[in-house]
């Protein structure tokens, strides 16, 4: 049992908590809670380690699982040390990153029908991260893509705001994030950015087609030479005086939106079909 806050394994880990350039040399993140610990694939586990207080109950839910890791029982002042919550669970681990290229996301989307993209520039709130992550995931979004200034996506705060959708939605960060613009504008893929100075409704538009929706900064928006970039500006209608919506809330309407269309679209053929069929 580690017992000790100088143990290397308790510094590795509080490391990783607090510094992405930890995180990026070592190749893993952490991942706390239970809930985490049920969604991270076991092949991508590292290593856990188990609050000495919760032990008994984690062994006798998850003691099939727990058998084929590595996993050792820290103390409980030392586990809470090691830990980013105020709350501990009483479980952690170390998880390898996940890796994606540009082709393997093409394909993926292929796979998917029409590709969903969602392109974040500059993101800096851990918590608008992992919830566009969890909504994206819900949406059937084909994968994300940010700019280098946008929040490390293993911040532990992000980790646990996706509740698990970083281990199964596709992600990368673009060195150009208009090249990236430029290259699935190419492709075929419409590209819509979300801005004050649109002229439609976000449901103006229709994205039943292969589409992305461009996000930028929580506080100054898309920069002008990456909007320009873009298909078309959209705005979402404000009663009141709210000017902007929370970046998390807005790529979520827009998400849905486009997940609307698609299924009201599929929804109408099958009708068709079956009408057809009748005939």
């Amino acid at each position: 049992m580690i017992t000790s806050n100088g143990n290397a394994s308790v510094k590795e880990v509080i490391q990783l908590n607090q510094k992405a350039k930890a995180r990026s040399e070592s190749g893993l993140f952490v991942a706390e809670g239970v809930r985490m610990f049920e969604e991270v694939p076991v092949d991508r586990i590292e290593r856990v380690y188990v609050a000495k207080r919760a032990e008994r109950e984690l062994y006798d839910t998850y003691g099939e699982k727990l058998a084929g890791l590595s996993a050792q029982i820290v103390a409980d002042d030392v586990f809470d040390r090691m830990c980013d919550t105020r709350t501990p669970q009483g479980v952690l681990c170390l998880v390898r990153q996940f890796a994606y290229d540009a082709q393997a996301m093409g394909e993926a989307a292929k796979r998917g029908g029409a590709p969903l993209f969602l392109l974040l520039e500059d993101l800096q709130d851990p918590g608008n991260l992992g919830t566009i992550f969890r909504t994206g995931e819900a949406a059937g979004v084909s994968g994300i893509l940010m700019s280098r200034g946008t929040v490390d996506v293993y911040n532990p705060k992000v980790i646990r705001a996706t509740m698990g959708s970083v281990c199964r939605v596709p992600f990368l960060y673009a060195d150009d994030l208009c090249g990236t613009i430029r290259a699935l504008r190419e492709g075929g893929v419409g590209v819509y950015a979300a801005h004050l100075g649109g002229t439609a409704f976000y449901d103006d538009f229709d994205y039943r087609a292969g589409c992305a929706f461009l996000i930028g900064n929580e506080g100054n928006g898309l920069r002008r030479e990456t909007a320009d970039c873009a298909d078309g500006l959209l705005k979402i209608p404000m009663a009141g005086r709210v000017e902007s919506l929370n970046a998390a809330v807005a790529a979520s309407l827009l998400m849905y939106e486009a997940a609307r269309q698609r299924r009201a679209g599929i929804e109408t053929a099958a009708r068709r079909h079956e009408h057809d069929r009748r005939k």
